[in-house]
């Protein structure tokens, strides 16, 4: 071989070299945790929208109205969507009206946050139509949970803080059996701290942790799954809730994100209510809490169960995005949230 070519067959290979080398230190270096944007806290005399971005609101007038009357009570106006009553089969209108209805409300200057009538069915079919130009200049609180988790995912993923929290139709003339909910819901959009000390539980997997929290109802996760709207766990705290599922498909939700990579970075899970579970005739055979603990086995991050946040009465506020520090033991577990 001439003097020549070894130099360029050795000059290639370093090069070749270097380039793996790069690649490697690129894949094993974590991405620095992006702090989201944090929208200004409400004041009295602000504007909170009422919007439907979901399902049809069939005689709930009466609910919208006690969320007026509640936000009038905090100093809080109020304006509703131009479609909230309108009805297209299973949605609050049409996606085209749903989704005028949401970016008039994300592009209006004078207000202050997007508060979702309720949930359902419907978000999804509407997220990639949303327009958040203007929205960026002036951020502002998006607040629901359920099928609004969506709406959370793609927040995040935009690099927003957003409000877990009770929906407009959810709230009663009588507030007594909702106190909790109500005053972290207030707490959280005024921005007073946030601190919660959840009752022990056998099955919780003890062990301390820190990030952002993130999450959401698990069916909502799943969906989002291979999308752009699909969250990024890594280094952060997942929360989940769900409604109206059979074991089996709890299960199956949590088998397809592991496989998916999604728990690999993950710091720490907390579970909220997993309500009216569905009875299969074929016996599961354990709680829902032992087939969480047994999906998730394999890791060793903290999971705190009875955290009070789902579709109970008692539903306690989480902003979504915001740094935690979550300590979990069998007798409690403490989650502070970073004001």
């Amino acid at each position: 071989m001439s003097k020549i070519s070894f130099t360029l067959v050795l000059s290639c290979l370093v090069l070749i070299l270097g380039i793996q080398d790069f690649s490697a230190q690129e894949k094993s270096t974590p991405m620095k945790e992006q702090t989201l944007v944090r929208p200004p806290y409400l004041k009295a005399g602000d504007t909170v929208a009422i919007v439907a971005p979901s399902g049809v609101l069939k005689n709930r007038n009466a609910e919208i109205q006690n969320a007026q009357d509640l936000l009038a009570s905090w100093g809080l106006h109020t304006v509703l969507g131009t479609h909230l009553y309108s009805d297209s089969n299973h949605f609050a209108g049409t996606d085209a009206e749903r989704c005028a209805d949401f970016q008039q409300a994300m592009d209006d200057p004078t207000i202050s946050a997007i508060w979702a009538a309720r949930g359902g069915y419907g978000t999804v079919r509407i997220l990639d139509k949303l327009d958040y130009t203007k929205y960026k200049k002036k951020p502002k609180w998006v607040i629901g949970y359920s099928d609004i988790t969506a709406l959370h995912s793609q927040l995040h993923n935009e690099g927003f803080e957003s409000v877990h929290a009770i929906m407009a139709a959810g709230i009663t003339k009588d507030l007594k059996n909702m106190e909790e909910t109500v005053a972290t819901f207030k707490d959280a959009i005024f921005g007073k701290p946030l601190t919660y000390t959840l009752d022990g539980s056998e099955y919780n997997k003890v062990g301390t942790a820190s990030g952002q929290l993130v999450g959401g109802n698990l069916t909502l996760l799943h969906t989002m799954l291979g999308s752009k709207t699909s969250i990024d766990v890594s280094g952060k705290i997942l929360f989940i809730e769900e409604i109206g599922e059979y074991a089996y498909h709890i299960d199956r939700m949590l088998q397809s994100l592991k496989r998916a990579g999604y728990f690999d970075n993950c710091k720490g899970v907390i579970v909220g209510d997993f309500s009216k579970m569905r009875e299969n005739t074929t016996p599961w055979g354990s709680s829902v809490e032992q087939l969480i603990l047994d999906a998730l086995s394999e890791y060793d991050f903290p999971i705190a169960f009875k955290m009070p946040a789902g579709h109970e009465d008692d539903n306690r506020a989480m902003i979504f995005g915001r740094n935690i520090e979550l300590k979990v033991t069998k007798n409690e577990s403490v989650i502070v949230f970073d004001n």
